[in-house]
């Protein structure tokens, strides 16, 4: 699906944004995006910062996770009104411990989303049947939506590329996110991390991106842009600045990183350098 993935991250980065995740509310930073309005408002700005991804969660009335497909409609409804196509609206079917793989599933096929992050051991865990995940898999590159599979431990990239080779995902080079780092107050990614994940399979032999747990975000990015990675900056992962401020907003933090890349040899991919590339203009 990701066609000449190799000459793409020569090129470009993709600069995708999570500004708010699953768990995080108001209370943890004002300017965290919950609403529709609001993130419709922060898409203005991500877009104006070099995001060309959007990864989207959205919540309930007490601001907290669901898959609810009328709420997502509502959100999507409301970021296109915004920004238009500049911004490719990857959805999460993280399942926060309440849904099931067959529910996760079923809000993809009902929502037809332009791009889906789908959690590896969520979808298809180990040690179980995989022809229900292996179809899933096979209908997402029938209807030219955009899996991203979430990686969180090296034993995961492992499998991955295991089921890579033998044809799980219909798609020879599948797009992985590496995360590091966990859901704790105290516990940050490390680089150390995303070298042990880089060395359980050829990072050649697909496209892949990080994310990051806390305040090592930014060093870690950077990195992985000099790797040929590609990068998801955002509060649902971390708050603060490289200096340890909080930042203000979600915009500061991808700043930060477009302003220490400038310069490079690869360029900011737009929404558009992405459709291109996957086939679909």
């Amino acid at each position: 699906m990701f066609s000449d993935y190799r000459g793409f991250a020569k090129d470009h980065v993709i600069v995708m944004s999570a500004p708010n995740g699953a768990r995080r509310t108001h209370a943890d930073h004002p300017a965290l995006p919950i609403t529709p309005e609001e993130l419709a408002e922060c898409a203005i700005s991500l877009v104006d910062a070099g995001v060309s991804v959007l990864h989207l969660h959205v919540r309930d009335a007490h601001q907290k996770h669901t898959l609810d497909i009328e709420r997502y409609r509502t959100a999507i409804d409301g970021i296109h009104a915004a920004v238009g196509s500049q911004l490719i609206i990857q959805v999460t079917t993280e399942s926060v411990g309440r849904y099931r793989a067959a529910e996760q599933m079923e809000l993809v096929r009902e929502l037809r989303p332009e791009a889906v992050s789908l959690a590896l051991g969520e979808l298809c865990p180990a040690g179980e049947d995989e022809q229900q995940a292996a179809d899933f898999f096979s209908w997402l590159v029938n209807a030219a939506i955009w899996p991203q599979y979430i990686l969180y431990t090296p034993q995961d990239v492992a499998r991955f590329d295991e089921l890579r080779l033998r044809g799980v995902f219909a798609d020879e080079h599948p797009f992985c996110l590496f995360v590091l780092g966990r859901y704790s107050r105290e516990l940050t990614g490390e680089l150390s991390e995303l070298d042990a994940m880089l060395a359980a399979a050829d990072p050649e032999a697909f496209p892949w991106a990080v994310c990051c747990f806390g305040q090592t975000e930014h060093e870690v990015s950077v990195t992985a842009t000099s790797r040929g990675g590609h990068v998801r900056i955002g509060f649902e992962n971390n708050l603060q600045l490289s200096d340890g401020k909080i930042a203000a907003n979600n915009p500061e933090l991808v700043a930060q990183f477009t302003k220490t890349i400038e310069g490079e040899s690869r360029r900011l991919a737009t929404a558009a350098d992405i459709r291109r590339v996957l086939g679909w203009s």
